[in-house]
């Protein structure tokens, strides 16, 4: 059993899910929706790389940053 830590936000009008342990992402239409999206793309993953690298995150923080560009 593996514990992926994933950060749900809004993309347009899609909600975006992001594995943040592995380069892995998915979305749908509803949080619900992108939360099962991941959760199966996640599952292919590992089905394919079982042997996958997981980044252990401890703690996660959402910030935003201003770029004077």
């Amino acid at each position: 059993m593996q514990t992926i830590q994933v950060v749900l936000y809004r993309e347009g009008k899609f909600w975006v899910a992001q594995a943040l342990n592995v380069d892995v992402s998915s979305f749908g239409d509803t949080k619900d929706e992108a939360r099962a999206a991941i959760k199966e793309a996640l599952e292919l993953y590992f089905e394919d790389e079982p042997a996958g690298e997981v980044v252990q995150v401890s703690e996660a923080f959402v910030e935003t940053v201003q770029l004077a560009v």
